[in-house]
Formats: C-alpha cells, sequence, structure tokens
C-alpha cells in the first residue's frame, strides 16, 4: 500500500513512490559530487570489489543511456514497480465492498497524507543517493548516506508524532487519531525504503530491488486485507498492514545496503547531500501537494465518501500517470550517467516522442475500459457512471506529465533545481485554489480539472524556463496530431451509453488497442544510440 515509493505525480489508493520520484538528476559533472577516476575498482555493495566501468548510468557497463536501453532493461524496475499495480487491482475491488465509503475515503487521504510526510522524511537524501553513486561509482560514500536517511526519517516522524494534536483536525482526522498514528509509524520505515531502494536502483541491482519493493508495497496490501477481514474492517487496521510490510522490507533493505555508520561524520558528503536534497525535496513535496491535495479537499467539504468515490475513479485513470512516475525514476541514473548537454537533450526529445506514442494506446484503451474497470473496483453505490469523466480527465493529464517530465530532467541536470522547485510550487498552489474554487461548484469533477490544468502549467513554465541554448524542440507534427486525434476518440467515447452491450463493445476496442502498444513498444527498443 502506498504516487512513491519515490509517487506520485498522481497516485492511487495502493501505491508506493520510487526512488526518486519525479525528481530529475543533476549532471554527474557538477559541483555537488566530485567524479572519482573510472578505472579504478571500488568496493561495491553486492561484494568485495565491482569494477567500475565508464559512462554507465548503472554500473552495468552496457549502453544503457540510449534509448533503446531505456525502454528495454530500464524498464525491467517499472515491471517491478508495477507489481503493486496488479496487487492494487485485485485489492482494491475488495476495500471498497468490503469497507464503509466513510472508511474507504479515510484511508484514501491518509495514504495522501502518508505520502507528503515521506517526502519531508526523506529530505531528497534518495536523489542524493543516485547522484553520489553516479558521481564517483562508489557504493561507500552513498552508503553512509543511508544511514543519514535513517536518522532524518526517524527525527522526522518523531516531530510529527509529537504534533498531531495540533493539525489533526483541521485534515478531517478528528475522529481518526488512531489512523493517524499509523501514518506516523508507516512514515520512518518507508521513507527508509526508499532511501535503499535508491541505491540498489544505481547499483542495477535488480533481484533485492524487486524482493524489498515487492515487501513493501505488495505486502502491505495482503497483510492489510488479512488484518482487514481477520481483525477489524476499518482503514487503523488496513493501515497498519503497511507498517508492518515496510517494517519487514525495511530490516531486509538493512541487510542488503548495509549502510555505514561513517556517513554520520562524513560532514562534506552529508552537507552536499542536503544542500541538494532540500530544494528538490521540497519541488518533490510541491508535487506531492499536487497530486495530494485534492484529497484534503475533497474531505473537508464534500466528506470522505466523496473523497471515496473519486479515489476509485483516480485509482483507474491514473495507473498510466504511475506507470510514467515509475519509468522516470527508473531512468534517473541513466540520464545521470550522460555528460554533454547535447546528448542529453537529443535522449529527453526522444524518449519525450516515444512516451506520447506509447501513451496513445493506453489513454484510448483505459478510458473504453473503464465503465467496465469501475464496477470491478467499487460498488454500485458509487454512482459509477458519473465517475466515466473523471478517469479520462485524469488519464489526460499523462500528456503534460510526460512533457514536464523531460523538460524537468533537463533543468536539473542545468543546476536549475530552484527553478523546477519554485514552478512546482507554484503549479500546487495553483492547484489547491482550483480545487476550492471549483469543487465546490462542480464536485469532484472540479477536482479532475484543476489536477489536469494544473500539470499542464506545469509543463508549460517548465518548457519556458528551458535557456534558449538548449535546443529541446517541440514534439514532430505527425506525433501532435495522433495524439489529438487520440485524444478526441477518447472524449466522444464519453458520450455512448453504458449499457451491457455498449461496455462489451468498448471492452473489445479496448484490448485491440494492447497490440498496437506492443508494436509501439518493440520499435521503441529498437531506437538507435544517440551519439554522446
Amino acid at each position: 500500500m502506498t504516487k512513491s515509493s519515490r509517487s506520485d505525480a498522481p497516485r492511487g489508493l495502493h501505491r508506493e513512490h520510487p526512488a526518486s520520484s519525479r525528481r530529475a538528476p543533476a549532471s554527474t559533472g557538477s559541483r555537488v559530487f566530485r567524479r572519482a577516476p573510472a578505472s579504478i575498482s571500488t568496493p561495491d555493495a553486492a561484494g568485495p570489489t565491482a569494477p567500475t566501468t565508464p559512462t554507465t548510468a548503472t554500473g552495468t557497463g552496457t549502453d544503457t543511456a540510449a534509448p533503446s536501453g531505456m525502454f528495454g532493461r530500464g524498464l525491467l524496475y517499472v515491471v517491478v514497480w508495477s507489481l503493486q499495480l496488479v496487487a492494487g487491482t485485485i485489492v482494491s475491488p475488495i476495500l471498497a465492498h468490503v469497507m464503509a465509503p466513510a472508511e474507504f475515503g479515510a484511508l484514501a487521504t491518509a495514504i495522501a497524507l502518508y505520502q507528503v510526510l515521506s517526502v519531508l522524511a526523506l529530505l531528497g537524501i534518495d536523489q542524493a543517493i543516485v547522484l553520489q553513486r553516479a558521481g564517483d561509482h562508489d557504493s561507500r560514500p552513498a552508503r553512509g548516506l543511508i544511514t543519514v536517511g535513517i536518522v532524518v526519517s526517524l527525527v522526522v516522524s518523531l516531530a510529527v508524532a509529537v504534533s498531531a494534536p495540533l493539525w489533526r483536525e483541521a485534515l478531517g482526522f478528528g475522529n481518526y487519531p488512531t489512523l493517524v498514528l499509523a501514518v506516523v509509524l508507516w512514515t520512518a520505515p518507508g521513507a527508509i525504503v526508499q532511501v535503499m531502494l535508491a541505491l540498489l536502483l544505481t547499483e542495477d541491482r535488480i533481484r533485492p530491488f524487486a524482493l524489498i519493493s515487492a515487501l513493501a508495497a505488495v505486502g502491505g496490501q495482503v497483510v492489510g486485507i488479512v488484518l482487514l477481514l481477520t481483525v477489524h474492517n476499518d482503514a487503523t487496521t488496513y493501515a497498519f498492514g503497511g507498517v508492518a510490510s515496510q517494517a519487514l522490507a525495511m530490516v531486509v533493505g538493512l541487510f542488503v545496503t548495509k549502510p555505514r555508520l561513517r556517513g554520520l561524520i562524513n560532514r562534506e558528503v552529508t552537507v552536499r547531500a542536503v544542500r541538494i536534497g532540500i530544494p528538490l525535496s521540497l519541488s518533490a513535496l510541491a508535487y506531492f501537494v499536487l497530486n495530494a491535495g485534492d484529497r484534503v479537499v475533497i474531505q473537508s467539504i464534500l466528506g470522505p465518501v466523496a473523497v471515496g468515490r473519486y479515489q476509485v475513479a483516480y485509482v483507474v485513470g491514473s495507473v498510466v500517470i504511475l506507470l510514467l512516475t515509475f519509468t522516470s525514476a527508473a531512468w534517473a541514473p541513466r540520464f545521470a550517467a550522460l555528460e554533454s548537454p547535447a546528448a542529453r537533450t537529443a535522449l529527453a526529445q526522444t524518449t519525450r516522442n516515444e512516451l506520447y506514442r506509447l501513451m496513445m494506446p493506453v489513454i484510448l484503451g483505459i478510458t473504453l475500459g473503464a465503465p467496465l474497470a469501475l464496477r470491478l473496483v467499487a460498488p454500485a453505490s458509487f454512482r459509477l457512471e458519473s465517475l466515466l469523466v473523471i478517469v479520462f480527465l485524469i488519464a489526460l493529464t499523462a500528456f503534460p506529465v510526460a512533457a514536464s517530465g523531460a523538460s524537468g530532467r533537463l533543468l536539473i541536470t542545468l543546476r536549475r533545481g530552484k527553478t523546477v522547485g519554485a514552478i512546482a510550487v507554484g503549479a500546487a498552489i495553483v492547484n489547491l485554489g482550483l480545487n476550492l474554487l471549483l469543487v465546490p461548484r462542480l464536485g469532484i469533477v472540479g477536482s479532475a480539472l484543476s489536477t489536469f490544468a494544473s500539470y499542464t502549467l506545469l509543463s508549460f513554465l517548465q518548457l519556458r524556463a528551458l535557456p534558449t541554448g538548449t535546443n529541446f524542440r517541440g514534439a514532430p507534427w505527425a506525433v501532435v496530431r495522433g495524439v489529438a486525434l487520440c485524444v478526441t476518440a477518447s472524449a466522444l467515447t464519453l458520450l455512448l451509453p453504458q449499457s451491457l452491450e455498449f461496455n462489451i463493445g468498448r471492452l473489445v476496442i479496448a484490448l485491440a488497442c494492447l497490440p498496437w502498444f506492443l508494436m509501439r513498444l518493440g520499435r521503441a527498443r529498437k531506437l538507435p544510440q544517440l551519439a554522446p
């Protein structure tokens, strides 16, 4: 149960934010971390020594930063993170049918709170680990930063626990003090796990990465359901399942990554990590407000039942956005390995265009399959017919999310992290303002519109912030035309009746989008390597 492991762009109910979520890496040649000679063999957490080969993102010695590598091995980590989507597909209907609507809504808001607290507890240390490992190819300083991350997470969690009586009433948790306690207990191990996953990602250690990710994300959902069915049927009981699974994942992660206590006294590395981590964590916090703020506004204005209805539509519509978040996190070390600004720009453009092409069949398929998907994840009492437009708007948000991901990575590599943070904060403020304006008038549809508008503004401002000499071009006309046709077709399907016959027809066409997607993915994996 989770938009982060290192989240969530927007996230669903049962999701962890992958390492470095929504935060793009800085150039490995920056002044933040010094680069060690690439020919030196250095100790690695995986064994006594590991040779460091030049110009690789993850230490594999392959051309993983090529577009084909991004859509090849780079997507293995996306597959691992996507396991929680599969588990969530199974668990969400159980929760929606077993839990009372108010409890379901309270749980959704609690998870949104957890995601925000996780950003505060991380303090950008996970991103600093990506930069440290990519910069000097030595795991020892990065393992020291894990220890720093553990201390920071514990201190933040303690501060949140002590101050909880001051803010839980204002956030709508006045009747759920034990649920707030579960969220606080969940925060520290969750943040610690993300820090350790960041190291495993940069070391390209897919097996322990997969094990810990499964324990943290999928395990929480399974344990939560077991507790829900055997102990007590409420949001708090389910949340403690997440606490248990994160704690177990943390123990396994400590054994695998072997944090170095010396990191607590390595002042130089720690100061540099915090210096770059704080602006990025503020940016990430703004992203989480973009993603989670609507739940708090809906609960405050319309109540937890409305949050529950919005949540089930969000779960269906945000699948593609979550996959983009996972993809961005998996690509972070690969972008960090590129030192040439021209190569980074070319790679950002190419991967963005390919993501647009991949998203066209996905957006159309999700919109067509939404009526059936909604009936699988929620009972009829959620008034499912009116949720279809929300699914469409949230799914449509994937396009500005993909655009902002490309421009954001370039801004960070140009050492403009403060600019990224300022833009994200501005978009988050706009999102909250639009929610406060539209939710009383349009209900939960207003929140979906606010999300789309805010991310569109974010992508536009980031594009404008790129220096003129960056030579970052827009998508080719053929891609823009294809996206426009796909969006128009998806919007027109909203006008179709939601009878059994029409829903079966929708499903057939939605399934026909799968070969289209696989064809595009195959072509993306065969893209030629870009010039360094």
